[in-house]
């Protein structure tokens, strides 16, 4: 129980800052048009998957 807990806790304060992080990238690429970069978006607020879907699929970073 209490590492679901901890679980919860970490990705309510990490995923706000992995979404940032990743629409800075996302918005400084020159290689994906206007449409690309509000689906990107969209997905991207998608709690807890977003930004890892960025990095994976997208080719995108965080940093």
């Amino acid at each position: 129980m209490g590492k679901h807990i901890l679980w919860i806790l970490i990705s309510i304060f990490l995923h706000p800052v992995a979404v940032v992080l990743m629409l800075v990238n996302l918005y400084g690429r020159p290689d994906l048009n206007t449409s690309q970069k509000i689906i990107w978006t969209v997905v991207g607020l998608v709690w807890g998957i977003g930004p890892t879907l960025y990095v994976l699929v997208g080719g995108g970073a965080l940093w």
